[in-house]
């Protein structure tokens, strides 16, 4: 998460009831699309920050909180635009998946932002798209890289 909510953001999370929505709103981005694609999980376009993010109905599962697991996410956006299919088949690597929770009535501030999410494992038919969202686990990276072997480091032996 990039930084520390907003006081009204807090006083709505602990309220008991609110008035308040809070919209998801992902931007996907590779060097190979001329623009990311936008989009937003309220009902009608959003701007914020100068973007437009398109009505498309999604389902983002989190991932679990759990020891030794790299975080995993699932992403399904219904395909009722060719757009996202369209990109999709022309991208060699993983798009980047950027997360940002806003308040709908202030969609120019993020309250919270998840970045450097890939897409991977993209599926998709004639009524939706479907991909896993993962970070890089560097904590399964072997240390130090390499052995201290008499082949590798003969001043050591």
């Amino acid at each position: 998460m990039s930084r520390t909510v907003s006081s009204l953001t807090r006083q709505a999370l602990y309220a008991a009831e609110t008035g308040e929505a809070f919209l998801i709103l992902l931007t996907l981005d590779h060097v190979s699309l001329s623009t990311p694609i936008r989009v937003t999980s309220d009902s009608v376009e959003t701007t914020s920050r100068g973007n437009v993010f398109a009505a498309f109905p999604f389902e983002l599962v989190l991932p679990d909180d759990q020891d030794n697991v790299s975080p995993r996410a699932r992403l399904v956006i219904d395909n009722i635009d060719r757009q996202i299919v369209q990109a999709v088949r022309t991208l060699s690597s993983a798009p980047t998946v950027f997360i940002e929770i806003v308040r709908a009535e202030s969609a120019d501030s993020v309250e919270a932002q998840f970045v450097d999410f890939k897409l991977t494992n993209v599926s998709y038919d004639s009524h939706r798209v479907e991909g896993v969202l993962t970070i890089e686990d560097f904590t399964a990276e072997p240390f130090p890289a390499a052995t201290f072997s008499p082949s590798l480091f003969p001043g050591l032996f």
